[in-house]
């Protein structure tokens, strides 16, 4: 198939979408400003220590197979997958820790002795998942260009199941009537930058989807999936210039034409894919006269997930606790509150931190451990000013790492370190106002409300990513990339494999 596809950004969704293009014969080429592909699914390294820049979860683990299947391909021949048990480690405020597992016996052990009498409402919310899983995984799959992709009976006879109307709290309520339980599996909102208490109860499916399906871990980290993918496409012959930043995307007679580089070359193309964080590019990859609906205007009154505070920590040492740990607020609501709609950062934070070297003994040095550390905060909206409030918040965060999470005397083995805040994820990692990840998942930014994968502003330009349907997360962003190779290549009467 003699069809050039350029892609602006090498990231997951970019990536899949690639690979599935350049496995059916089109020319492919990927631009990516930065020097490794990946995206916020890349690396840091430092001083011999390697962290994952982002995404540190994966689940779903089909999706990401099956994109590899669709290229003639075994997931297994380009990387090596980790489950992690347990799931992760959860630390109240009053010290208790929960450890959810996907051993049967031992969460039931688990679940008796901190909330008696729970397990029976664990099993019924497996099953009731399930049953909403096997309905919702096609619909995530369907394009919504249009009112049109409502109408099919699939859609109609699913809608009883997606929960749209509840929030995630009230959804989870159904089965867990303990508060600190039900935290349990409604924190996962915070995978899509969202409050439990306004994230639609559809993303119940987060939770089942680890107790179901288990969380993994890639050797190497996370960043060998985009690594991976990047040496499929090659085989394919694809091609990825890296170190090579678009500055303009061409739209020439109501169309995407192609992309003008950072050093002046022009580089026209049959189709275009947008990898790079949607309200970015809309605002300065794209010159306002050729946005109709999507305005500056128009980005500025979307609704934005909350931002990140990273630190990424090698240390001396090798704490003895899990891969993945949470750490709540001990007024979690209050917390979550303030991520969502505070001006100030707040003094009762929650903590995600990754203790990968448990598992992955490659990440550092011999003797030695990557600690990654993240703390979920307000976006740049808010009017934060990280460079006034960074040196004071790290040392909140420590404080609370060492108080509360085991890490005592974490300070003294620290060897190397590196931060990252939402002004610099803005200005550094080109997202806009720092919403790491993207655009908020409310209703009325979901499915046909969401920018669409095959973009309404000009023919030939096409969406993958946290910022287009179906949503933010490494699965869903791998979903995109199918969902937009499979529309490019029926617009040329092809389809996938």
């Amino acid at each position: 198939m003699n069809k050039h596809v350029v892609v602006v950004g090498a990231g997951p969704g970019g990536l899949s979408a690639a690979m599935l293009l350049a496995s059916a014969g089109c020319r492919v080429d990927v631009f990516e400003k930065q020097p490794r592909v990946g995206g916020r699914t890349s690396f840091l390294e430092q001083d011999g220590f390697r962290f994952d820049l982002g995404p540190t979860f994966l689940m779903m683990i089909y999706t990401l197979q099956e994109v590899f299947q669709l290229t003639g391909r075994r997931l297994e021949d380009y990387m090596t997958l980790q489950e992690v048990d347990p799931l992760y480690r959860l630390v109240y405020s009053d010290g208790r820790e929960f450890h959810p597992t996907r051993d049967a016996d031992r969460m039931e052990a688990e679940m008796e002795q901190f909330f008696p009498g729970s397990y029976q409402g664990y099993k019924r919310f497996l099953e009731v998942e399930q049953r909403k899983f096997r309905h919702l995984i096609p619909r995530l799959r369907v394009p919504y260009s249009s009112w049109r992709d409502y109408l099919s009976w699939q859609f109609i006879f699913s809608l009883p199941t997606l929960d749209a109307h509840h929030s995630l709290h009230t959804k989870l309520g159904k089965f867990f009537s303990n508060e600190d339980l039900r935290m349990a599996f409604t924190f996962q909102a915070k995978y899509l930058g969202m409050s439990p208490w306004e994230c639609p109860g559809t993303f119940s499916m987060i939770s089942y989807m680890e107790h179901a399906r288990g969380i993994y871990h890639v050797m190497g980290g996370l960043n060998q999936i985009t690594r991976g993918m990047a040496q499929a496409l090659a085989e394919d012959g694809g091609q990825v210039h890296l170190s090579t930043a678009v500055e303009e995307i061409l739209v020439e007679d109501g169309q995407a034409a192609g992309v003008r580089l950072e050093n002046g070359e022009t580089v026209k193309a049959d189709d275009v894919i947008i990898n790079a964080d949607f309200a970015h590019a809309m605002t300065h990859l794209v010159k306002a006269r050729n946005r109709r609906k999507y305005t500056d205007e128009h980005l500025h009154r979307k609704k934005y997930s909350c931002s990140t505070f990273m630190l990424y920590l090698g240390l001396d040492k090798l704490y003895d606790v899990p891969h993945h740990n949470v750490v709540f607020a001990k007024d979690y609501r209050r917390n979550v509150d303030e991520v969502s709609k505070g001006t100030t950062p707040s003094m009762d934070p929650s903590l995600y931190f990754q203790n990968a070297s448990v598992t992955d003994s490659g990440l550092a040095p011999p003797g030695k451990s990557t600690l990654y550390v993240l703390a979920p905060v307000a976006n740049n909206t808010s009017g934060i000013s990280w460079e006034k409030e960074a040196a004071a918040y790290r040392e909140l965060v420590l404080d609370t790492l060492e108080r509360r999470a085991g890490l005592d005397d974490l300070r003294s083995h620290i060897v190397t370190e590196r931060m990252i805040t939402p002004e610099d994820w803005e200005q550094d990692y080109a997202v806009f106002n720092g919403a790491t990840f993207s655009l908020a998942h409310n209703i009325g930014q979901m499915l046909v409300f969401r920018p669409h994968n095959q973009f309404e502003e000009w023919d030939h330009c096409y969406l993958v990513g946290g910022g287009t349907h179906p949503g933010s997360g490494l699965p869903t962003i791998l979903e995109s990339g199918r969902i937009t190779a499979k529309l490019i290549l029926e617009s040329y009467g092809r389809g996938l494999r």
